[in-house]
């Protein structure tokens, strides 16, 4: 059933993207400006993660939605209409943060493979215990209270700063995945990772977010 379930969701998704598509192709104004309400303001964050301040990001993002508009004759519909978008954005934005002399090479995991354990092994309950490689010490605000982890902008602020601390790579994983709403295989396509990759590149950093809330809540 869930499978299913999945498959009418892509059926949906694509049956949307075919109307927006149609729409923009025939020069309707309003589906653009749909379009751009929903995502600039995303957008502007992403390019942001390869270029030095937000007026640039801006800069970035408008020139993503010129690409757009005249890119729509050759779009294939290979991907969503949202992956491409931001496909275009991120390219663009690669193109800029190195004419900004900013930009680290982007292909080698290895800057972000930091010697040492993401969060210090003395949380952990160690080997041979009962319970070994859980927490010591649950972090109280999560389960019940995790409303008060949304309601909270001081909170919220931990998180932002902590993700801006995160190595290149880990910081566009989990914020394409967790803050803009990405699933695995966009976000495999758009940064051109394996699965695998992607998979430990994400775990590294929401074990660090983990760790900063951890340490805010203590």
């Amino acid at each position: 059933m869930e499978t299913e379930g999945h498959e009418l969701l892509d059926r949906g998704d694509r049956a949307e993207d075919a109307a927006l598509l149609a729409a923009l192709r025939a020069g309707d104004g309003q589906a653009f400006a749909c379009l751009v309400d929903r995502h600039h303001a995303a957008l502007v964050r992403v390019a942001r993660q390869y270029v030095a301040t937000r007026e640039i990001a801006e800069d970035v993002a408008q020139d993503a939605w010129l690409g757009l508009l005249r890119g729509l004759d050759g779009f294939e519909g290979r991907s969503s209409l949202r992956t491409y978008l931001f496909r275009i954005v991120m390219n663009l934005a690669r193109t800029r943060g190195v004419r900004e002399a900013r930009s680290a090479p982007f292909s080698s995991l290895g800057r972000d493979d930091e010697h040492g354990p993401s969060v210090d092994p003395e949380r952990f309950v160690q080997a041979p215990a009962v319970g070994a490689g859980h927490w010591i010490s649950p972090i109280r605000p999560w389960g019940s209270s995790a409303e008060q982890i949304a309601l909270s902008d001081e909170a919220l602020r931990v998180v932002v700063d902590a993700i801006a601390e995160l190595p290149e790579t880990q910081r566009r994983v989990v914020t394409l995945r967790d803050v803009e709403g990405f699933d695995a295989d966009e976000v495999c396509d758009l940064l051109e990772l394996s699965e695998v990759n992607q998979r430990v590149l994400l775990h590294r950093a929401r074990t660090k977010l983990r760790q900063k809330l951890a340490d805010y809540y203590a």
